[in-house]
């Protein structure tokens, strides 16, 4: 199996400056996984627990001269320490932005074998190279031994599953008040319950034997299934209108992790312009979307996506 490609200029600053920061904080190892048109970075996608989330790139949006190659439908998938990628990235861009010249496609990215010092076995590298006035400047990161056709298909069936949107999606305010918000609850305790309505309420809470914590946001944008708001449900308690709505199917409520949930809101390194909040189907899971504009527009950046999913520990009502 063959990986190699050129990263370019906005590639570089995409994972540099935003997508790894904020990936690192999901998790230090990951997978890579790279297809003939995309790549991903996955987390947890093979695992039963534990926040999942995906970040998959066009390749255009990373690459020049993109070209891989394996037996397996031209699928690859490896993990790899994130900090380490982030470091060695973060290493050779002082070379490649002193001698761009000499690096016009770009910084090379390579999949490798090489043979580490007192080893008498040949290990997988993930490999940077820049071209420098005098010599070529190597950064080689350790990767796993390639998955096997059959994890590969694994992971490919749970990426698949991942693309599953909610039925009702309802964009969450002000990315820091969120933070905030969900910082202070994990304080009080470790479950809080997320509902989500078709008329774009947000309501989040957490109670303890001494104490009941909660947050409601309203009349928020949706995306999906909507529905006209219950007159008559406005002068009853925040708690009376969300039981209400879940009765009626106008909205669902989970239970999930605070430290998931604040782990989750950590991918505000990757600078998202807005946040989506929804449920899945049957109350599966909690799932978050990072939405991206085309720099100076309110378009959605089609190129690259990023989103979480959150276990549920105990399903309310659906």
């Amino acid at each position: 199996m063959k990986f190699k490609a050129f990263l370019t200029d906005n590639g570089i600053n995409l994972l540099e400056k935003r997508i790894l920061p904020a990936l690192d904080k999901m998790g230090r190892i990951c997978h890579l996984y790279l297809t003939r048109d995309h790549a991903f970075f996955l987390h947890n996608l093979l695992a039963a627990d534990g926040v999942q989330s995906v970040a998959q790139f066009k390749k255009e949006s990373l690459f020049n001269d993109y070209r891989i190659s394996s037996n397996n439908d031209d699928r690859i998938a490896f993990s790899v320490d994130l900090s380490l990628l982030h470091r060695a990235l973060r290493s050779i861009l002082a070379i490649y932005a002193d001698s761009r010249d000499f690096n016009p496609n770009g910084l090379l990215i390579k999949l490798v074998k090489k043979l580490p010092p007192n080893s008498t076995q040949a290990t997988p590298f993930l490999t940077f190279e820049a071209k420098g006035y005098k010599s070529a400047v190597v950064q080689d990161v350790p990767v796993s031994k390639p998955l096997s056709r059959a994890d590969v298909q694994e992971l490919q069936l749970a990426v698949e599953s991942c693309e599953q949107l909610p039925a009702t999606l309802v964009m969450a305010p002000d990315l820091n008040s969120l933070q905030n918000c969900v910082d202070g609850m994990k304080h009080v305790g470790d479950v809080m319950g997320v509902s989500v309505s078709k008329y774009g309420d947000l309501h989040l809470q957490i109670s303890t034997s001494l104490i009941t914590l909660g947050a409601e946001f309203r009349k928020l944008k949706v995306l999906g299934e909507r529905a006209d708001r219950v007159t008559e449900d406005e002068g009853l308690s925040v708690q009376s209108r969300v039981e209400r709505g879940v009765q009626r199917g106008d909205a669902m409520s989970v239970q999930v992790s605070v430290k998931h949930y604040f782990k989750c809101l950590q991918c505000s390194l990757a600078k998202p312009d807005c946040v989506f909040v929804g449920i899945a189907p049957q109350g599966a899971c909690l799932m978050v979307f990072f939405q991206f504009f085309v720099p100076g527009t309110r378009v959605t950046d089609k190129s690259f996506s990023l989103h979480c999913r959150l276990p549920v520990l105990d399903t309310g009502s659906t």
